[in-house]
């Protein structure tokens, strides 16, 4: 993170003309107020030192006895260890830990932690785990809450007494027809296979997303960094706009379709029936994924609608930062095991006629194939860094997301891929249906589109956007054919619900 930010100062400078003191204090314009301590922090930047130089100076970046100097950029002209001197007056960056050491900061801290490791929503007053926040896991992961107040009140419970007097399951029914007397949710609801959607992921199902705009400096203004707050407190995700429950008009690139969003417009009884339970970096292991699952999902056998589970470890169980990648991926016996404690907990928790739907792993070998000698967003003002000086960049540092496919080693790859391949709990190939790889740049093709256009250009890993409508609407199609009772039938009232949402002032 720190190489990028000094590497967007200094190629701001190049295009401006200007000093880099000059670009720092530009980009700190862009940046909205109480981030800008990123930016202040890199006060030491000179033209004799590189962003290498500059973050291992701050001690952001460091390693291990024995590990490599990992550098992104050739080592400045200046020897490398009296560049290092120079910049070391800069002093080392306070990070998340120390500024948890004060006193008044250490319970916020801990919260933080807590929900974040819970996935849970920080903002929650009755304890529902639904919330009224968009934020900090709030209603971008699952659907608003309309009475933070009241732990009955949330959505995807069966109505209370048909939600006559107030709406129990936030989905806007609510209230009595004055022309027969009958409640409007008996009246649209009753038997119309209400259910909501709940995606078990990792960073692909969170819509881990960085915007390129960030680091592309011809392009660059105040307005790149608007939406930076809500990507900080969202992890970086961007779940709103994902292929299994995003429900808001995409504003990064291509448009937004998902499973919750055809679900909604077959049957208006689901509105904000939706949770994500996803995290980046997430792997399955049989001694976290009950407590996981029992922390995290908002589901009571009883009270509760049916629900569509969707388990989607598309590729973390093999990718790792590890040296040795082959040795650390989870076995086909491990992979069962998950799978198996996975459906006997949800067995347990789900309302009957609920359904879950397992996802295969990804042939990640696509990713290096379509984007290794692409010039990545930080190299395009000087044609300089490609994806493939990032891949071995973070390959190098060990961080980076898949070790295994992201590497100019093809044996490495095709073994990870077989690993993948053995590892597909489904038993299908792993160019899986409905996954944003091969089909879906198939798809792209025929439109005119280009394969890397499927892949999230700033981190060269993640399906993008595009990748995700595009995978929805394949995996839509396979579900109307070959499972139609999964979806249940089409709603005959949605017509008249959604007349009854604008008299009400609603959407």
């Amino acid at each position: 993170g720190c190489v990028l930010v000094v590497s967007v100062i200094e190629q701001l400078a190049q295009w401006h003309n200007s000093t880099v003191k000059a670009a720092m204090e530009r980009l700190c314009n862009y940046i909205p107020g109480k981030y800008q301590i990123i930016c202040h922090m890199l006060c030491c930047i000179d033209k004799e030192m590189n962003a290498d130089v500059v973050c291992h100076s701050l001690k952001l970046c460091k390693r291990d006895p024995g590990q490599p100097l990992c550098h992104l950029y050739p080592p400045p002209k200046v020897s490398w260890f009296s560049a290092f001197l120079k910049a070391t007056d800069c002093g080392s960056f306070m990070g998340f830990s120390s500024v948890c050491a004060f006193p008044l900061l250490a319970n916020l801290c801990e919260k933080i932690k807590y929900v974040i490791r819970n996935k849970l929503p920080f903002e929650d007053f009755d304890g529902d785990k639904f919330s009224t926040f968009p934020t900090l896991r709030g209603y971008h992961w699952r659907g608003r809450d309309c009475d933070d107040k009241n732990a009955t009140v949330y959505p995807g419970r069966r109505p209370d007494n048909w939600d006559v007097k107030s709406d129990s399951n936030c989905n806007g029914i609510w209230g009595v027809d004055p022309k027969d007397g009958i409640p409007y949710e008996e009246k649209f609801c009753k038997g119309a296979d209400s259910q909501g959607v709940v995606l078990l992921g990792d960073s692909a199902g969170a819509h881990f997303h960085i915007p390129p705009e960030w680091m592309t400096v011809t392009q660059m203004s105040a307005k790149s960094f608007a939406n930076l707050p809500m990507a900080f407190t969202d992890e970086f995700d961007w779940p709103q706009f994902s292929e299994i429950t995003g429900f808001l008009n995409s504003t990064i690139g291509g448009w937004t379709d998902s499973l919750y969003l055809r679900l909604r417009s077959r049957n208006r009884c689901n509105h904000r029936d939706l949770q994500n339970i996803s995290q980046n970096g997430i792997m399955y292991f049989p001694t976290n994924m009950t407590v996981y699952l029992s922390f995290s999902l908002a589901r009571n056998q009883l009270l509760d609608n049916p629900a569509i589970v969707i388990y989607a470890t598309i590729g973390n169980d093999v990718c790792n930062g590890n040296r040795d990648t082959l040795a650390h991926m989870t076995t086909p016996k491990e992979m069962l095991s998950n799978v198996v404690q996975a459906l006997r907990y949800l067995d347990s928790r789900l309302p009957n006629g609920s359904h879950v739907i397992l996802t295969g792993l990804v042939d990640g070998r696509f990713l290096w194939d379509n984007l290794h000698d692409r010039f990545h967003p930080l190299g395009q003002l000087n044609r300089d860094i490609t994806y493939s000086q990032i891949y071995s960049f973070l390959d190098c540092l060990q961080v980076s997301p898949c070790s295994g496919w992201l590497t100019p080693n093809e044996t490495l790859r095709n073994l990870t891929s077989e690993v993948s391949l053995d590892e597909d709990a489904t038993g299908q190939p792993s160019c899986m249906e409905g996954l944003p790889v091969c089909p879906s740049a198939e798809e792209w093709q025929k439109m005119g589109g280009e394969p890397w256009q499927l892949i999230e250009p700033v981190d060269g890993f993640h399906p993008s956007q595009i990748a995700g409508a595009l995978g929805t609407s394949i995996t839509w199609q396979k579900a109307l054919r070959e499972w139609p009772q999964v979806l249940g039938k089409e709603n005959p009232f949605n017509e008249q619900i959604e007349a009854i949402f604008k008299d009400q002032g609603g959407h």
